[in-house]
């Protein structure tokens, strides 16, 4: 590799990081085809063309999630250390599956996990040997995180299943999960051979969390029908509106009737290090198990997942495999192979270790307390223009709507495309309650009251309001 090469990239690094490009882009998908068409691989590109080309690409050519008038999903601008680690995981690439492979890698994480444990209420605060008490890797995304915690649930309640499959249970599995939950349960039903028809869809109440009284009846009719009820998920931050569900309500309940409770706190999880938000997620420490995305609220880059759990026996016994190629470690060390779903992965670990080392604890919930009050500021001055917000949360995501909408004919979708064909601001559309409604997220460190003021005034204007 050419040395200039590199040192244009530490160049774009600085440069994208300090201004990024315009959020909505401006091209077609029969555009970026007709100019791949060049890239046929006969024959090398010279390097400074090819960096030159992608980079491009890259700049105009996708939704800049980093931009600070991103106000859309979970997809934060990352911090510059976390972007430097994920160059020197590509640097060092390491080998994450066997431990003797990658001791410092191994021990990097298992050191950040526990720590993110400790803050949780996972573990207590000092622990002489917390690999005993809890089993906690890093994932893909917060995808994988919640297959990981079916799969331990499913070891934990129904250890036969891991020899004999599913069919050797005289009682049907099923798992409960809020109707505003992530989509992703639904994939995981499929995946593990539960199918959907093993997904309980639980209603919310009023204020969009998990009706527990519904959630009761259902548990007491399912029993009677004849079928195994063994896991119940809440939400710490729903991506759809924000909303954290009853989570000590939950843990009780779980307690009670002897259920797997899985928190999945994918977004909202993080906020366990804010001393004012923290007391929203009680009962988060009573979990059984728990998803937070460090790619989302600890501003890094894609995709850093993480999956902790109280249950390490449940843990090895769902992945674990025998494989005589591979080297040995030590006794008394985890294994990543026998103890994640992956195999060979990314030393995913390193960036959110490096994050917080560099900016420290306090620091790091300062930016949280500054993204939440730019929620608040949106809360506020939109409500203020008349518009009407539509979810309670005290997480910086903001529904809300206009009653002028229909009377002047416009619908969300053709405001939402006439302020995406400006290309300064984003922000996205979800459905509550059988109403389209619009969303808006602070997911940036860097958003500041101008940019919020700005979609305020901009939405007004669209509207036609004062």
């Amino acid at each position: 590799m050419n040395v200039d090469i590199l040192q244009r990239l530490a160049i774009e690094i600085q440069d994208f990081y300090e201004n990024p490009s315009s959020v909505t882009p401006t091209v077609t998908a029969e555009q970026v085809r007709e100019y791949l068409e060049h890239y046929d691989f006969q024959a090398p590109v010279p390097q400074n063309e090819l960096f030159g080309e992608v980079m491009q690409m890259m700049r105009y050519w996708n939704i800049q999630i980093s931009h600070p008038r991103y106000f859309g999903l979970f997809n934060p601008a990352p911090t510059l250390s976390a972007i430097v680690a994920e160059a020197m995981v590509a640097t060092y690439n390491p080998q994450m599956a066997a431990w003797s492979h990658a001791p410092a890698a191994n021990e990097i994480e298992r050191h950040t996990l526990h720590y993110i444990a400790r803050k949780i209420g996972l573990l207590p605060e000092h622990h002489s040997n917390p690999s005993g008490i809890l089993a906690a890797n890093f994932t893909a995304g917060g995808s994988e995180a919640n297959h990981s915690a079916v799969l331990v649930a499913m070891a934990h309640h129904f250890p036969e299943t891991l020899e004999n499959g599913l069919l050797f249970l005289k009682k049907q599995p099923v798992l409960y999960v809020s109707e505003l939950a992530h989509n992703s349960f639904d994939k995981i039903a499929k995946h593990v051979g539960l199918g959907l028809n093993a997904l309980r869809i639980v209603p919310v109440t009023d204020d969009l969390k998990m009706d527990t009284a519904a959630l009761q009846s259902m548990l007491t009719q399912d029993k009677a029908d004849g079928f195994a009820p063994f896991m119940v998920v809440g939400t710490a931050g729903l991506t759809s509106c924000g909303v954290i569900d009853p989570l000590s309500d939950l843990a009780a309940f779980c307690q009670k009737h002897q259920l797997w409770f899985h928190v999945d706190g994918a977004w909202g999880g993080a906020a366990v290090f804010s001393p004012v938000l923290k007391p929203y997620l009680a009962g988060i420490e009573l979990a059984d198990s728990v998803t937070i995305d460090a790619h989302k609220w600890f501003n890094l880059t894609m995709g850093a997942g993480m999956f902790l759990t109280r249950h390490p026996q449940a843990n090895a016994a769902a992945f674990n495999v025998r494989a005589d190629y591979m080297p040995a470690s030590q006794e008394d060390v985890a294994v990543p192979y026998l103890t994640t779903m992956q195999w060979s992965r990314r030393f995913i670990g390193l960036k959110l270790f490096m994050m917080l080392a560099d900016m420290g604890e306090e620091n790091f919930a300062q930016l949280m307390v500054h993204q939440t009050a730019m929620g608040e500021r949106f809360r506020q001055k939109i409500s203020e223009a008349g518009w009407q917000v539509v979810n309670d949360t005290p997480l910086p995501v903001v529904n809300f709507t206009h009653p002028a909408l229909m009377e002047k004919g416009l619908t969300v979708d053709g405001v939402l495309a006439q302020l995406y064909a400006e290309h300064e601001v984003w922000i996205s559309s979800v459905t509550l309650r059988g109403q389209k409604v619009f969303r808006m997220c602070i997911t940036n460190f860097k958003t500041t009251e101008a940019d919020v003021d700005f979609l305020v005034e901009r939405l007004k204007s669209l509207l036609h309001t004062p």
